[in-house]
This record gives C-alpha cells, sequence and structure tokens, in this order.
C-alpha cells in the first residue's frame, strides 16, 4: 500500500457537519502508520478544525495543507468552490471569505459570499473546481454550459495557473458527463486538470455507516428511493489505487503530485489574546 505521492486535498473531517465523519485523531494516526507526506483540509464553510487539523497532522510528519468549501452565488446559483491557502495571507483571505459568508446572509440562507468577494482578494489562493456537489456541479445539473465556460475564464484571469479543473471518479451518478465537458473546457481555455478524490471516511467499509449520517444531514430516510446517494468510492484511497484510477490521465495525476510544492505555511497556535 503506497501513499507516497497522491495528495489528498479534499478531507472532510467531523467538523464538515452531516458531511463529514473523518476524526482528526484517527487521521493523525493514520497519516503516522502510512507515512503519508501531505493531507488537505476541505471542510464545508468553516476552518473551525484548522488549527487542530495543522497541529495534529505535522506531528506525524505530514505536511497540512489548509483549505475549505464556502458557497458563492453566480447567476443566481449558489454552490461550493473550494480554497486552498498558499501562505499566511492567503490563510487570512479564506478565513475573511469563511466568515463574510455567515455574517452578511440571513438566517434562513445557506451562508455564502458573492462571486466578486473571491476576485477582490490580493491572491496566494489555489482555486479548485469542486465536485458535482459544488457550485460548477450544480451549474451543470441546471445545463448552464455556457456560465460555466465563463467562470472558468473568469477564475484563470484572476487566479492564471492556480484555478484547477477537478476530475473525479467516484463512480457517481452523472460524474463521467461532468467529466467530459470539464476536459472539453480544460483543452479549450487551457486549464490545467488535477485528479482529487472527495473523502468522507477513512475505510471503504464506513461507507453504510457515513450512508446514515447524510441522510441525518439531509433529513432523509434510508429507504427514500429519491435521495442523494454516494458510492463508497470516498475513503481515503492509496497511490496503486489512483494511479490506476487515473492512468489515462497522467497530466491530472502529475498536477496533484506537485501541487505541494506550492504551499509553504501552517497556522501555529498561539497563546490567548486576553484583554
Amino acid at each position: 500500500e503506497s501513499f507516497n505521492k497522491f495528495n489528498h486535498l479534499k478531507i472532510h473531517s467531523q467538523y464538515s457537519i452531516c458531511e463529514g465523519a473523518l476524526k482528526i485523531d484517527e487521521l493523525s494516526e493514520f497519516c503516522k502508520k502510512k507515512k503519508i507526506k501531505a493531507l488537505g483540509l476541505s471542510d464545508s464553510f468553516n476552518l473551525c478544525g484548522a488549527l487542530e487539523f495543522s497541529e495534529s497532522i505535522s506531528k506525524s510528519g505530514t505536511q497540512p495543507i489548509l483549505g475549505t468549501q464556502i458557497n458563492f452565488e453566480y447567476k443566481n446559483v449558489i454552490g461550493k468552490i473550494p480554497l486552498i491557502a498558499k501562505s499566511e495571507d492567503g490563510y487570512k483571505s479564506i478565513i475573511k471569505l469563511s466568515s463574510k459568508s455567515f455574517l452578511q446572509t440571513s438566517e434562513l440562507d445557506q451562508p455564502n459570499c458573492k462571486l466578486e468577494d473571491l476576485l477582490n482578494v490580493p491572491g496566494n489562493i489555489i482555486i479548485l473546481s469542486g465536485s458535482l456537489d459544488g457550485l460548477i456541479g450544480k451549474l451543470f445539473e441546471k445545463d448552464k454550459i455556457q456560465e460555466i465556460s465563463e467562470l472558468y475564464k473568469i477564475l484563470k484571469k484572476k487566479f492564471k495557473d492556480d484555478f484547477y479543473i477537478e476530475i473525479q471518479r467516484h463512480n457517481d451518478s452523472n460524474e463521467k458527463n461532468f467529466e467530459n465537458l470539464n476536459l472539453k473546457l480544460s483543452y479549450d481555455l487551457k486549464i490545467p486538470i488535477i485528479a482529487t478524490n472527495e473523502v468522507f471516511y477513512l475505510r471503504k467499509d464506513m461507507h453504510e455507516a457515513h450512508d446514515a449520517l447524510m441522510c441525518i444531514g439531509n433529513k432523509t430516510n434510508i429507504n427514500d428511493q429519491t435521495r442523494i446517494k454516494l458510492s463508497d468510492s470516498h475513503y481515503l484511497k492509496n497511490d496503486d489505487e489512483l494511479k490506476q484510477l487515473f492512468k489515462d490521465l497522467p497530466e491530472a495525476l502529475e498536477n496533484n503530485y506537485n501541487i505541494v510544492y506550492k504551499i509553504n505555511f501552517r497556522p501555529k497556535a498561539s497563546k490567548p489574546v486576553l484583554p
């Protein structure tokens, strides 16, 4: 089992309420045991686990990569865009956006920012296009192909080679069509692709428990035929599995292997700031 090259950037910890189920201390143990080089946190809407993740993971000799997924509104559609901090400034920008998403929306709405808020950050952030569950995925499901193309152009212009189109292969429904569109846009717009895997639990046998957790989050019943159901591929896969999965897209793997060289930051614990 090799865990040396592929960087899991899309770890959803227990701080992704009713979405992720990974406990940070278990992750830390796993990193130590498998000698994992780097691991990226990508909880939805918040960075509550960032410091704990950073401290705990780095003690295992693993480089923590700090990120989150924040809701942005674009063309009347609201959905998540994953952001990763490259430096301390990038981290501060992400925290600001996360806070803003909660502060500027009414209690009834889900927390979100406007796309302009993202375009106004000073940089030092890596942007990923996200999964089918994100903003681009939602636009895709509404068949807004032209809008996706426009949005990709806007993000490329602002973030240049720090914007990547994610290619994911979990075997979830509609994922293949989404991939075909993304590969075409990557080619047409000259935007790099990156292989990623949304990780909600550690081992494959935890799929059923996670499925129940999602039902709680979405207020649905396990037997409901119409509910959102994910495949059992959302565990922490090893290098060999991922190399096999993406063998026809070597550049997506290459970009994943190399992304860590762009990131040189982790938050450090500070003494309490007392009045």
